[in-house]
């Protein structure tokens, strides 16, 4: 499927972070707790248990199950029921699309309890695609009909919803599959602003392979991925992602909307609003606005969270 204004770059797979060679072997939360995931736990990595909350995030492996897993993402509500977000660097396009990647909800010790979705098409930003723009690093895919039965991927598993907004000071639950395991692991922190774009947690543990991990905010929302700055960090006991934002909101729309077809809607255009004061975008309505990015880091510091959740 051609990704509309989008254009390809294939990126060579000795970059550092938190992301595996392709040629190598969303949350749903439910307050007070993350994923099922004890919130007071913090700072402790740990094997996450397998429950249908965690069954929204899962691993993506090259071809099949055989091409071993590199990358984590998890699977967003949209119209079509049928997306998936994750870092834009673990889905070139050209080692991606058309199947080449496929997307494992619940994976866990070689097996896929829900079956397997394949990788139609990705999108990222472009200056992502064009530069390697570490404040773009967050992609997301159309996903093919599964192996179990042809589902649509958020029928089989559910969907979290998309935070547009810092998520700092606040707790984030992160869930992804290191390389090495064949386990998903889970940590919950506070996460701190780094910069204006970025933002970052201390979780031990989260080697090569948690890249695109999400990060879950309070009733489950995915705020970020793992990736971003040095594609998600260079220590595996601190991971960054990207702010969600005016672009994150508008690749999702772009996304959203090469999916199956779907009623026409209204476009109505929303910004974001304080917590206590939140708006929420439904999949049925585009926001278009976009602003350049740069990454500035600085000191760590909490900041009001700033919230549009793009809901069901």
């Amino acid at each position: 499927m051609k990704r509309t204004g989008i254009s390809g770059m294939k990126f060579a797979t000795t970059m550092r972070g938190k992301f595996g060679a392709l040629t190598a072997v969303a949350v749903l939360l439910v307050m007070p707790t993350y994923g099922d995931h004890d919130a007071a736990a913090k700072n402790l990595t740990e094997a996450a248990p397998a429950t249908a909350a965690n069954a929204r995030v899962g691993a993506i492996f090259k071809g099949d199950l055989d091409g071993g897993h590199y990358c984590t993402a998890s699977v967003v509500h949209s119209s079509g029921r049928d997306l998936i977000v994750t870092a834009a660097h673990c889905l070139p396009a050209d080692e991606s699309e058309g199947g080449k990647a496929v997307f494992v909800p619940a994976y866990r010790d070689g097996s896929a309890p829900y079956g397997s979705w394949p990788v139609e098409s990705v999108y990222a930003d472009d200056s992502w695609n064009e530069d390697g723009d570490q404040d773009s690093d967050v992609a997301f895919a159309v996903l093919g009909p599964g192996t179990d039965g042809g589902k649509k991927v958020e029928d089989a598993v559910g969907a979290a919803q998309l935070f547009a907004g810092r998520a700092t000071g606040q707790a984030v639950t992160i869930t992804g599959y290191p390389g090495d395991t064949e386990v998903p692991q889970v940590c919950t922190n506070t996460s701190v602003a780094y910069g204006d774009t970025q933002q970052r947690i201390d979780c031990p543990g989260f080697t090569g392979g948690t890249s695109g991990s999400p990060w879950a905010v309070e009733g489950g929302a995915v705020a970020g991925v793992i990736g971003g700055y040095e594609f998600g960090g260079d220590d595996p006991d601190v991971s960054y992602s990207i702010v969600f934002g005016q672009h994150t909101k508008s690749l999702y729309k772009l996304a959203e909307a090469a999916g199956d077809p779907k009623p026409a809607a209204t476009s109505t255009a929303v910004s974001p609003q304080p917590a206590a004061a939140s708006e929420s975008v439904t999949p049925d309505q585009t926001h278009t606005q976009s602003q350049s990015q740069s990454q500035t880091p600085a000191q760590a510091t909490n900041r009001p969270i700033m919230c549009a959740c793009i809901l069901p």
